[in-house]
């Protein structure tokens, strides 16, 4: 797989709108990183399922993915039993299905830096149980 980072659903919003809080800093941090980001298929089903009914947000989204600035990495039916453990781990957070293929993706591609706003899961989440995420972009102050 190509790339050298992971992207996460709340940092793909965060670029595609100038208003957001986060939207300076990823886009920042976007810049500095080799292209493509890899994601999953859950993260591209947040992504959509969150722009919701707006044509205009829905297109923007579209143009972002078919850039080629991601490239969505493929999970395979055996590949589930290894989210599903990691869902059962971080039970307590709880770990949602699209961060478990995050992490799972952090393992298999050795992928230790991510794109993401949500910080508070990703400095807990460990990749094989032992390892930090490097979180772009640094905490907001």
């Amino acid at each position: 797989m190509r790339g050298n980072a992971l992207i996460d659903t709340g940092a793909i919003l965060a670029l595609l709108d100038r208003r957001d809080r986060w939207h300076a800093l990823c886009a920042d941090a976007f810049r500095q990183l080799r292209l493509p980001l890899v994601t999953s298929e859950a993260v591209l089903t947040e992504l959509f399922h969150l722009v919701g009914d707006s044509r205009v947000e829905m297109e923007a989204a579209w143009t972002f993915v078919r850039t080629g600035a991601i490239v969505m990495a493929p999970i395979d039916d055996l590949e589930l039993r290894s989210v599903h453990t990691l869902m059962s781990r971080y039970w307590d957070r709880p770990m949602d299905f699209a961060d478990a293929t995050l992490v799972y993706l952090a393992k298999r591609e050795s992928l230790p830096t991510i794109l993401t706003v949500d910080h508070a899961d990703f400095e807990t989440y460990r990749i094989e149980g032992r390892r930090r995420f490097r979180i772009l972009p640094a905490k907001r102050p």
